[in-house]
């Protein structure tokens, strides 16, 4: 197959019809054409030699060159590709290392075999282009609803058409026990665009709870001017949804805007999941306000939230019990993951007999550690003390307002208190250092005897130790596990260390150290602090 005027313009006109079929760019495929022809020309003229090959844009020429660069004496490897400068004077006038001499050569005549190479180069550049195309098309397009045809089902998961290209639907992304035919068309979700070695794969999701509030984007108007704000979603794939929607328009109803005329904007995204059950929840920027909405159709009583927990306790009566907790805890599930806080559903005899158990325990730790009968620990707890500490060192004026105490009996209870959190002090520091503590742990500011106590305990002995903790590990937080939120105890989480201060007194450990320059620190709140230490 040699190449010669007849066929130089077929060679055009081929790489135009294959960049039409596959929708890529015509210089492209020339491009694969003049590797895949340079290829051929190596096999013949010897594959250590630079051989390149250039096609002209309008007649369809093929030039093909043998380029040899000139180098120094003592890097001279590759004779068919290299030469001297001393080899260089017999074709050029004064080379220089680093030149190029570059000679036309005659054209190959392919054989079978070099043109079936020429050919997998061409169709694997083409193939290279073809899917970096869809890439481009398609990676910008995640987070958006697009419409396909099925074209085949594989071991549950769905592979559809959608237009240039394919994408898949995994089995565990379809909604309950759907199933599709050859050519049936389906909307979906595009929940991500990876590149990959076989091309770029398009995944798609039917039960994602961004493809609900995209489906409610495009029934109401509102929401996709931006009127109206959809602030959360909720799912149970084809059984049940809850969604949160917000507007700063005191004129309109989110709530009725998204149910439409007789329920037609809603029914519209219902019937598109599968009769998935939908309730829209008016969004509110107060935590427990949104709780109790997100919560119906049950009836709240009260809500206790615990901010730096996360978590939020709600206390309803009894025969609303079932109701709030919905069936198989699908209604507090979804309400936990719409609101983001873990929530403990209680009911009013349950809550009651549980702060009656906080009481009695107050009560007793007052008899304990004041020596005062158990009438007057009562008074102590029903006036809001919670702990020792509270009675030692609070304003002794909000001791004096308890009926029956005065001021010498205010001095008494607070030196009682006094004397016992010192001794409790001295025995911890006496346990800690016969655990090992060491004086750069002990003479670190922030850190009390309880808490050296319960560090070396875990091994935390001195401030390279503690330097190396986490701020969870000592503050305590939650981790979501399979869709679930777990606790993580923290070793000074007893103490209420805040996330915060764990970060703080870590960072001022690593600075003491010199582990960390405080002129790096950006952080707006840790500035000031680092300076001060």
């Amino acid at each position: 197959m040699a190449i010669t005027s007849a066929n130089q313009l077929e060679l055009l006109q081929t790489a135009e019809a294959v960049a039409r079929e596959k929708m890529i760019d015509p210089g492209l495929v020339v491009a694969a054409m003049e590797e895949s022809l340079a290829r051929a020309a190596k096999s013949r003229y010897g594959s250590e030699m630079d051989i390149r090959v250039s096609i002209d844009r309008k007649t369809g020429r093929a030039t093909f060159t043998r380029v040899r660069t000139v180098v120094e004496d003592e890097l001279l490897e590759n004779y068919q590709a290299e030469m001297t400068v001393e080899q260089a004077k017999q074709y050029m006038e004064h080379p220089q290392v680093g030149e190029q001499f570059i000679e036309e050569i005659p054209p190959v005549d392919m054989g079978r075999i070099a043109a079936q190479s020429a050919k997998q180069v061409i169709l694997q550049k083409v193939r290279e282009a073809e899917r970096d195309r869809q890439y481009e098309e398609f990676k910008d397009r995640a987070g958006t609803i697009i419409n396909g045809v099925v074209k085949r089902e594989e071991y549950g998961n769905v592979i559809v058409d959608v237009g240039r290209g394919e994408a898949i639907l995994r089995r565990n992304e379809k909604i309950g026990r759907e199933s599709y035919r050859p050519n049936d068309r389906v909307r979906c979700f595009i929940k991500e665009v990876r590149r990959e070695v076989r091309g770029p794969q398009i995944f798609l999701s039917r039960t994602a709870p961004e493809f609900m509030a995209e489906l409610f984007k495009m029934e109401v108007p509102e929401i996709y001017e931006g009127i109206i704000e959809i602030k959360s979603v909720a799912r149970d794939p084809g059984s049940r949804a809850k969604i949160a929607v917000y507007t700063n328009d005191h004129s309109i109803d989110p709530v009725g805007a998204c149910v439409g005329m007789r329920g037609s904007r809603v029914q519209a995204v219902v019937n598109e999941l599968q009769g998935e059950k939908i309730d829209i929840i008016p969004w509110n920027e107060d935590q427990p306000t949104f709780l109790v909405n997100a919560l119906q159709p049950a009836e709240v009583s009260k809500v206790v939230l615990d901010e730096e927990a996360g978590k939020i306790e709600v206390v309803v009566p009894e025969e609303q019990l079932s109701l709030a907790i919905g069936r198989r805890g699908q209604n507090v599930r979804l309400a936990s993951q719409l609101t983001a806080l873990d929530i403990d559903i209680m009911t009013e005899a349950e809550e009651s007999a549980r702060r009656q158990k906080e009481f009695e325990e107050r009560t007793n730790l007052f008899m304990e550690t004041l020596d005062v009968d158990e009438f007057f620990a009562q008074l102590l707890v029903a006036e809001g003390f919670t702990n020792l500490e509270e009675v030692a060192y609070v304003e002794i004026d909000e001791l004096l307002v308890i009926d029956g105490v005065d001021e010498a009996t205010a001095d008494e209870l607070q030196t009682r208190a006094r004397e016992f959190l010192e001794a409790q002090a001295r025995a911890a520091m006496e346990r800690a250092q016969e655990l090992g503590v060491e004086d750069s742990l002990i003479n670190f500011e922030g850190l009390t005897p309880q808490m050296l106590q319960v560090l070396a305990e875990d091994g935390v002995l001195n401030l390279e130790d503690f330097a190396t903790c986490a701020d969870w590990e000592l503050a305590g937080g939650w981790t979501t596990v399979d869709g679930e939120r777990v606790k993580d105890t923290g070793l000074l989480e007893e103490f209420d260390v805040s996330l915060e201060e764990a970060q703080d007194l870590i960072m001022t450990a690593r600075v003491m150290l010199g582990w960390v320059d405080p002129e790096e620190l950006v952080a707006d709140d840790a500035t000031e602090e680092v300076e001060e230490d």
